[in-house]
């Protein structure tokens, strides 16, 4: 629809490429429909998708969503959320555990549930398996409510687009939203696969997907 992409958010799933991908840099601009949906207990809570980076494993293997998505490791792209990382996981086709991990630079002080939030510089540490690393300025009392908008954000305002881009080189993953540096991830696990655009629960609109490759040496 005039070279836009609509998700509707009615149901969970994912749109994937064809190919599996590494070192590239992904351009991508979304902004918001008005509803959500009954799927993924959306009423009345924050507008919810996602970029699923290095996905890998069969269709419908992972433990999100009761099999609705692949393992991987997804940018965030959530209201008040936009930009932080999370840990997919999933099973193989022989039913073994996909654990994917990542190793962040990360602020001393945590949110409700215990997660970090990036910062450059700080304390190094690992996550394995699950878990997500909150972007460097979301809110600390961040609310899953509807049109929440935390007094940092850099997503743009209702009904204009918003820039995400992921740089992923080598086991390094960048996130870029509206041209700021928001989170960065090293010793990436796994370090290819497919890319996915999330369905869940809340309708979104995607438009100018670029996928650009990237020297490894850069």
């Amino acid at each position: 629809m005039n070279g836009t992409i609509r998700v509707s958010g009615d149901g969970l799933g994912y749109l994937a490429t064809e190919r599996e991908f590494t070192n590239y840099h992904l351009i991508v601009e979304f902004r918001w429909g008005q509803a959500n949906c009954p799927w993924g207990d959306r009423i009345g809570k924050a507008r919810d998708s996602g970029i699923f980076l290095h996905s890998v494993g069969p269709d419908g293997n992972s433990h999100d969503g009761n099999g609705a998505f692949r393992a991987a490791i997804e940018c965030q792209i959530m209201e008040g959320s936009v930009g932080d990382l999370l840990l997919i996981r999933g099973r193989a086709g022989d039913g073994t555990l996909i654990a994917p991990r990542m190793t962040v630079e990360a602020a001393l002080e945590r949110d409700a549930q215990s997660w970090p939030y990036w910062r450059a510089g700080g304390e190094r540490i690992t996550v394995e398996r699950w878990g997500r690393i909150n972007w460097y300025g979301k809110a600390k009392d961040w609310r899953d409510e509807v049109n929440y908008r935390g007094p940092r954000d850099l997503e743009s305002p209702r009904g204009e687009w918003t820039r995400v881009e992921c740089r992923c080189v080598g086991r390094r993953i960048e996130i870029i939203v509206n041209g700021v540096t928001v989170n960065e991830a090293i010793d990436v696990h796994p370090g290819e696969g497919k890319i996915l655009m999330q369905c869940e629960g809340s309708e979104i609109f995607f438009r100018r997907v670029e996928l650009r490759p990237i020297p490894r040496e850069e």
